[in-house]
């Protein structure tokens, strides 16, 4: 069997499957887990206390948003995620490229850390065929692809992902439009795509997406002229965090938020994309696609584990800590920051602690009248 006809066959497969259920769902409305009308008196009433939490706005993309949402689950179900759809790398490269579909790796990864049991479904969606020209390909792709395929509509099929999984809050595109990084070096030359403009990070003085006009989901906008609080990273600062700022009419939305906004700076520094970039230029590079310096930015002040921190050494990335200097740049952009400990490690990688950041994050909400 060719790899197109197997693709094919297993897109065939999970849209048969599934078809039923999500019908049901569009019958029955969203499927939730845990909330009033259980059994369970202690479900009950962490699901009335989840609802009644503050509504947050979480952009990004990559590991990085998945981490923190997996921490704002325990305090809020008043999520929404918003994903950049500018990856074209590995499962959701091929398929982006072969189906003309938005890359799902990254709406995959958020669907599963907002999922009431993420443990168990992370291992279902995140499992990767290993031979043939399935190879690469995880389930959870798939499965985002074939529900787009029968709905017609990529954003239609996250939201029925939404209410099938039963998660906590709700992970939109930024756009359902095909946008592509691009930039130029300092030399006058243009990049274009992920891949190249995280290779060449050190060297980029400008990055825009294309087509300029593309147009965020209007339940996006929506979201933000909600949320109480608005967090912004962490994760690949050009590739991630910046994809969803430079569309203007989402910028221009988050700017003029009444909900505060958070810059969460990653802990390293990422080999090619922001080499020799301190924390103050990370806020500037945030500044420069938002309009405006965030309101507040998050900054680490845990040590790191020595052995994984010279691990990360050898491949060129450095910690991000805040100096002096560095301070009173960011002070005199009107940025205020949040020094905290949130470092942490995921299957001996270092990670955003997802507890103790999305703690801070709530308290300070609630101390803002949020």
């Amino acid at each position: 069997m060719s790899g197109g006809m197997a693709l094919g066959l297993i897109i065939g497969m999970f849209t048969a499957f599934f078809l039923s259920a999500v019908f049901g769902v569009w019958r029955r409305g969203p499927l939730r887990l845990g909330v009033a009308g259980s059994r369970d008196p202690f479900r009950n009433a962490s699901a009335m206390r989840l609802s009644g939490g503050p509504s947050i706005v979480a952009v990004g993309g990559g590991t990085g948003l998945s981490t923190i949402l997996r921490g704002l689950k325990r305090f809020t179900r008043n999520i929404t995620a918003v994903v950049a759809v500018t990856d074209e790398g590995g499962s959701s490269g091929r398929l982006r490229t072969e189906w003309g579909v938005l890359p799902p790796g990254d709406v995959r990864n958020c669907i599963v850390a907002l999922a009431e049991n993420d443990n168990a479904l992370r291992r279902l969606l995140d499992f990767r065929f290993d031979r043939g020209e399935l190879a690469g390909h995880s389930l959870g792709n798939l499965l985002l692809l074939a529900v787009s395929e029968m709905c017609g509509d990529f954003s239609v099929a996250v939201e029925q992902m939404n209410h099938l999984l039963a998660i906590r809050g709700k992970v939109l595109p930024v756009t359902t439009e095909a946008i592509t990084l691009a930039g130029v070096l300092e030399n006058g030359a243009k990049v274009r795509g992920e891949l190249g403009i995280s290779a060449n990070g050190r060297s980029l003085k400008g990055i825009w997406i294309e087509p300029k006009g593309a147009k965020p989901l209007p339940d996006v906008l929506k979201a933000v002229d909600e949320a109480e609080l608005i967090v912004l990273g962490p994760g690949s600062l050009l590739t991630s965090v910046l994809p969803n700022l430079l569309l203007p009419e989402f910028a221009k939305k988050l700017r003029e938020a009444r909900a505060p906004k958070v810059y969460v700076c990653n802990l390293m520094t990422q080999p090619g994309e922001t080499d020799g970039m301190d924390v103050a230029r990370h806020v500037e590079w945030v500044a420069a696609a938002l309009g405006s310096a965030p309101d507040y930015v998050a900054v680490n002040t845990e040590s790191l584990p020595e052995a994984l921190a010279a691990r990360y050494l050898m491949d060129g990335a450095v910690p991000l800590y805040l100096d002096g200097k560095g301070r009173l740049r960011i002070e005199r952009m009107g940025c205020k920051i949040l020094e905290l400990p949130m470092a942490g490690t995921d299957a001996n990688l270092l990670r955003h602690d997802p507890s103790r950041l999305a703690e801070r994050l709530v308290r300070l909400c609630r101390e803002l009248g949020g």
